[in-house]
């Protein structure tokens, strides 16, 4: 984690359940940033919108897609997105047009414009697609490397 937790750029990546896109998000962007040495400007979380799979850990299916990269997800909870997140992050980063709503529905409004859905920063604002449903975490898997990948790109130019 962060050692100075105000100076960091502080990011919740934010599914449905958060056992899912989220924490496959999460662990994705942790490594790598720590790949490139920044993880001392970061201060990194995933939560969910619902409260159904809350204390649940990761699906198999995203931890197998995570160990596969050699990252590993050990440890992680699924926990809920509270309204004080939005005065903690910088980004609030939802996977779908759904998880957006629902953020906004959580936090009362974006306000200070935090929220942002993933794949809007690859220029296609398309939804990530969700494996809970499809069964298919390659495709997940590819939208959120693209993701990240864009995310970390556009701090890296406006920071």
């Amino acid at each position: 984690m962060a050692k100075q937790f105000n100076n960091n750029i502080k990011i919740l990546f934010v599914c449905h359940g958060n056992i899912c896109r989220s924490p496959m998000a999460l662990y994705y962007f942790k490594d790598l940033v720590r790949k490139k040495g920044l993880e001392d400007m970061f201060y990194l979380d995933s939560a969910a919108t619902s409260t159904e799979e809350i204390g649940n850990g990761v699906h198999h299916g995203t931890r197998e897609k995570l160990r596969q990269a050699g990252i590993s997800c050990q440890g992680h909870h699924a926990k809920q997105m509270t309204r004080q997140d939005y005065e903690t992050y910088d980004y609030l980063i939802g996977m779908d047009d759904w998880n957006i709503r629902n953020m906004n529905r959580i936090t009362g409004g974006d306000p200070d414009h935090k929220i942002y859905k993933l794949m809007g920063f690859t220029g296609n604002d398309r939804d990530v697609a969700d494996p809970w449903y499809t069964g298919d975490f390659e495709t997940t898997w590819q939208d959120i490397t693209a993701g990240c990948n864009a995310l970390l790109e556009l701090i890296g130019r406006t920071r």
